[in-house]
Order: C-alpha cells, then sequence, then structure tokens
C-alpha cells in the first residue's frame, strides 16, 4: 500500500510538471502569435488590428521619439506608411503572468514626418495576462541596430 502511494504521488508529480512546461510553451507561442499579428498590422498598414493588444496604459518607446501611450502610438502608425516590414530573431520567455518578446524589427517606408526611412532596431515588449486571461503589450522599446 505505502509503494503504491509513493508511485501515485511521483506520477501525480510528473504530470504536473509535464503539464506546467506545456502550458509555458503554449504561452510562448500565444505571445509570438501575437508578434506575428503585430507584424501584420504593419505590414497592412492597419494599426487598428494591433489596437486590442495594447494595454490603455502602455508605454511604447523608439529610438525616434519621447515615449508615447497607446492614443500617441496608434496616431504615429496610423501616420506611418510601411513599404515592407520583417521581424528576426523573436523569443519569448515567460515569467508566470508576464512575458518578454525580443527581436529584430527591419522596417522601410515613409515616416509620420514625410521622410523615407530605412531601420533595423531590436525590440523588447513586455505583455501580461490581464485580467479574464487576455495578453496585452504594456510596454514596448526598440533601438536602433548597428550594422
Amino acid at each position: 500500500m505505502k509503494r503504491t502511494f509513493v508511485w501515485y504521488s511521483l506520477a501525480l508529480l510528473l504530470l504536473g510538471a509535464a503539464w506546467a512546461q506545456s502550458s509555458k510553451g503554449g504561452t510562448e507561442q500565444a505571445v509570438a502569435d501575437l508578434e506575428q499579428k503585430w507584424m501584420q498590422s504593419q505590414r497592412a498598414n492597419n494599426p487598428d488590428a494591433i489596437a486590442p493588444y495594447i494595454a490603455d496604459k502602455a508605454i511604447l518607446t523608439s529610438p525616434d521619439t519621447k515615449p508615447l501611450d497607446k492614443a500617441g502610438f496608434l496616431k504615429e502608425q496610423k501616420a506611418t506608411k510601411y513599404s515592407s516590414v520583417d521581424y528576426a530573431d523573436v523569443k519569448v520567455t515567460v515569467f508566470g503572468d508576464v512575458a518578454i518578446a525580443t527581436g529584430v524589427f527591419k522596417g522601410k517606408g515613409t515616416g509620420p514626418d514625410g521622410k523615407s526611412f530605412n531601420v533595423t532596431e531590436y525590440f523588447t515588449d513586455t505583455w501580461v495576462k490581464m485580467a479574464g486571461g487576455k495578453w496585452q503589450c504594456a510596454a514596448s522599446h526598440s533601438s536602433s541596430a548597428k550594422m
């Protein structure tokens, strides 16, 4: 009887560890999918497509502007016209209800000021699991990559 209990307890521990690992992998993929949605919204010049995934109190910074709130970021994105956008080396690391996505952004187009741009930037996006289980980006930062 004691041996059965030990084996049963060990099996439960192993199943719990496997479930935790698979759910973490599921979270990483879910956030990676949100990063892909963000890229697709840029390619389509449609920032409204990503707006629901940006937290209302988000802070977003780029090499060219001061930190922006959600409204300022969306306004800037609506005035930007991308001719090409690609992401590379996207990696997601999960810390409970927070996920950090990093990668490389490559974009060409015309900025809000009407000037052409061709940039390569490193980005870090901080995603938070909100009430109800929805993931939203709470902070985003990018910096110019020296190539």
